[in-house]
């Protein structure tokens, strides 16, 4: 099944520049593995030493938050679109 993972900027230089990226995967956790093995390396900003996501990113299933979903258990789709979305602070 594919799935359509929009990159941010921060994190482009980790996919060869490509802001969109298709792979397959089952759920969100199989996306970060699938993520890593096309672009080694870029699991380390996705997720913290204990192998879960870090708290200052936000990922969307089709908009939808997936911390209102399952989490990393969130099932993917074919056709399913996945956003990282780094959390912006300020003052």
């Amino acid at each position: 099944m594919a799935i359509q993972v929009l990159i941010p900027t921060p994190l482009q230089k980790f996919t060869n520049d490509e802001a969109s990226v298709s792979l397959e995967a089952g759920t969100v956790s199989a996306l970060v593995e699938a993520l890593e093995a096309r672009f080694p390396g870029i699991q380390a900003r996705l997720c913290d030493e204990s192998g879960k996501l870090r708290r200052f990113l936000n990922i969307y299933v089709n908009s939808e938050d997936i911390r209102f979903l399952e989490n990393e258990a969130t099932a993917l789709n074919d056709g399913d679109e996945v956003s990282i979305v780094p959390a912006v602070a300020g003052g």
